[in-house]
């Protein structure tokens, strides 16, 4: 891969995606790009980036980007918030709710381990939940949709008594079960599109997702999940993630790391 080929790269993930592509991974980025390339019956990655600046196609753009794309994740990551969102926030929203519902969004929800995780807290606590999750990447929701995992993947995050309660044995596999199945709907979705309805959510989950992602284009991330959360709904973050000048419509809650809500001057506004 040339220099050329990568400034076009960052170029390419910025706009489309909102994602910054550091000098520093080139490398990475060559090697992410290979089995593209192979599958798509090109010689090499400078072949296939080649033909993508000559002759661009919207399908071969967004292989390149989902392949570039961090897809790590595994269940009940980092399990604080999971605890903060079973023990406390689904009570409090249940019990405020006319109808008990809680309707939860996992907007990056990769290939789907954070949005089974969400389900299986609502569920073990008796709340009605409903789970919608989202991402940008086809083939990260094509794998969320089967929800067919191997051991490792279930034994990263899972006990043994969780595994069997949700799961069931599918060959060499792992298999969600039906009553699980039916909390979660899973769309792709881009986070910099408007979006295309009015639904609005409880509690969102957005986690380890904007770390990545250029100044400006968080911002505008932002901006449309305090669009999408009701006026006394939670947003999750990554525990390690600040929001530093992007916006002011969110407010961080003390004690809890990566937890905020709306600030005071976005409601007002809303009003």
């Amino acid at each position: 891969m040339t220099p050329e080929d990568f400034d076009k790269l960052q170029t390419l993930m910025s706009t489309r995606a909102g994602y910054r592509l550091r000098r520093e991974r080139m490398q990475l980025a060559e090697h992410r790009l290979g089995p593209i390339a192979r599958r798509e019956g090109y010689a090499n990655v400078e072949a296939l980036l080649t033909n993508l600046w000559a002759h661009p196609v919207a399908s071969l753009g967004w292989a390149v980007i989902e392949a570039l794309l961090n897809p790590e994740t595994w269940f009940r990551r980092d399990r604080a918030p999971f605890r903060v969102f079973e023990r406390e926030l689904l009570p409090a929203l249940a019990s405020a709710r006319p109808s008990g519902q809680v309707r939860v969004w996992s907007a990056g929800c990769s290939t789907g381990q954070e949005a089974w995780s969400i389900a299986m807290a609502g569920l073990e606590t008796g709340a009605r939940i409903e789970v919608v999750a989202t991402d940008l990447s086809h083939r990260a929701i094509e794998k969320a949709r089967q929800g067919l995992y191997t051991g490792f993947e279930i034994q990263r995050g899972l006990t043994a008594k969780t595994m069997l309660r949700w799961f069931e044995p599918e060959e060499d596999q792992w298999r969600v079960k039906p009553d699980l199945a039916g909390a979660v709907s899973f769309a792709r979705a881009n986070l910099l599109d408007e979006p295309v309805d009015d639904a609005r959510h409880d509690v969102i989950f957005c986690r380890n997702v904007l770390t990545d992602m250029e100044p400006a284009r968080r911002a505008r991330v932002l901006d449309g999940l305090e669009q999408r959360l009701v006026d006394d709904g939670c947003l999750f973050l990554g525990a390690d993630e600040r929001l530093e000048g992007e916006t002011v419509a969110f407010r961080p809650v003390s004690g809890r790391p990566g937890l905020y809500v709306k600030a005071p001057s976005s409601l007002r506004r809303a009003a």
